[in-house]
């Protein structure tokens, strides 16, 4: 018992953690300086706080709608709405993190706190226990002793001198003192042998209960070091995730600055692109007026590329820079150098490089109600065609690429009537298949 209270008394439960604790009082952080101004020194760049769902699924696609929506911006503008859409995405993700961290490190101080409170108590009920025992052995060691006089006594004769005095008894009378006297002598043995056992049971039950607040003393113990050890994890996870939350901050106030310097770049680049499309609608009108073509009596499209659909048809808004921009057919995303067919059969009426669509081909299928129909199909790695040529429904005509004004290898197919686009899902198998 006493080496282990000797060993006890090293033992000091942190239970006092004032400066741990406010070590591990993580606040969600403000956003830098640097940060802040770049958002007040450009409020045209809107607001875009991410809300919802931020698991990988949901940042990728934002991501790539980002690249979709500024196809015809610069690189650098790409590059800066991607880090901006992926540091958004992630921003409240890594927030919740912050809290959770911050709620467990606060449970983890009191959890640490309660088991040093139960160690401590624990150490002092032993020490409390092993004085009660200790003295209960002293008393049990002072009734053996005198136990053991009575038995040596007995054994160099005691009795026999006892039977001698009352045979000296000199008339009855002095024979009831002499038998009285014997009497009070083998109560008084009598009485420490009871005191002997009395006092071996108690030094007995001492020690079991001694024994029992040891174990409990050294469980506490044990416990406490493995709530400190879980509130020092506690801490590091915290500090992580607030470090991981400073930087995505950083990251997207940087990302933010680039994509405003890039805002005149991109603005001429949406014009440009503008004046494109007036271009090759005006294109595919002059050849329509003097084309003299039949009838379209092909039916649905056939599917030009076996890929699956990226991006719809329609007008789509910039966040990034307010502008709104024609998107003027589907995007099918397919690898590269995957073939593209013809959708129906017709007349190579275009086929060469013209900016943001890049490799560039359109085909005349013939007249609608009086209409030319035309389809068109961007951003080919290869043209396999050439302008005059007939070509028949489902024939390879190029190959899918990512050149122009492109964020990866898709085909960008049109539908057209006298240059007109119109949205191609509405001529297409439903099943895109």
């Amino acid at each position: 018992m006493g080496s282990y209270s000797r060993h006890s008394r090293k033992f000091r439960v942190l239970v006092v953690w004032a400066g741990l604790g406010a070590l591990l009082t993580v606040a969600a952080p403000t956003v830098p300086a640097t940060a802040s101004s770049a958002l007040v020194a450009a409020p045209r760049f809107g607001s875009l706080a991410g809300h919802g769902d931020h698991d990988a699924d949901k940042a990728h696609r934002a991501v790539q709608r980002a690249q979709s929506i500024l196809e015809d911006a610069t690189a650098t503008a790409r590059v800066a709405a991607t880090r901006l859409e992926a540091a958004t995405a992630a921003m409240p993700a890594a927030q919740t993190k912050v809290a959770v961290s911050r709620g467990a490190v606060a449970a983890a101080l009191a959890a640490a706190n309660t088991a040093g409170r139960r160690a401590n108590t624990a150490r002092a009920s032993y020490a409390t226990i092993a004085v009660d025992y200790d003295a209960a052995q002293q008393r049990f060691s002072a009734a053996r002793g005198k136990v053991d006089e009575i038995a040596q006594a007995s054994y160099m004769g005691s009795g026999l001198s006892r039977i001698n005095v009352l045979a000296a008894a000199s008339g009855p009378a002095d024979m009831m003192d002499r038998l009285s006297i014997v009497d009070q002598l083998m109560r008084t043995q009598q009485q420490d042998v009871n005191s002997l056992l009395l006092a071996r049971r108690d030094a007995r039950t001492q020690q079991d209960k001694a024994g029992l607040a040891r174990r409990e003393a050294e469980e506490a113990e044990a416990d406490s070091k493995t709530k400190l050890a879980a509130a020092k994890q506690a801490q590091a996870a915290a500090v992580r995730a607030r470090e991981a939350l400073r930087k995505l901050t950083e990251s997207r106030a940087a990302a933010v600055r680039l994509a405003n310097s890039q805002r005149a770049a991109v603005l001429a680049r949406y014009q440009a692109a503008r004046a494109e499309e007036e271009r090759v609608q005006a294109a595919l009108r002059g050849w329509s007026a003097k084309s003299g073509e039949g009838r379209y009596s092909g039916g649905k499209l056939e599917m030009p590329v076996n890929g699956w659909k990226t991006s719809d048809f329609g007008y789509r808004y910039d966040p990034y820079y307010r502008v709104w921009q024609l998107h003027a057919g589907t995007d099918l995303a397919a690898g590269g150098g995957t073939p593209i067919h013809a959708a129906a059969s017709g007349r190579v009426i275009r086929a060469g490089w013209n900016g943001g669509y890049g490799n560039y081909t359109c085909l005349s299928h013939g007249r609608i109600k009086g209409v030319s129909f035309q389809t068109c199909y961007g951003h080919q790695s290869a043209i396999l065609v050439h302008v005059g040529e007939y070509v028949v429904r489902g024939e390879v005509i190029g190959r899918v690429g990512t050149t122009g004004a492109s964020t990866g290898n898709h085909l960008h197919f049109e539908t057209r009537f006298n240059g007109a686009p119109r949205n191609p899902l509405n001529y297409l198998p439903r099943c895109l298949c």
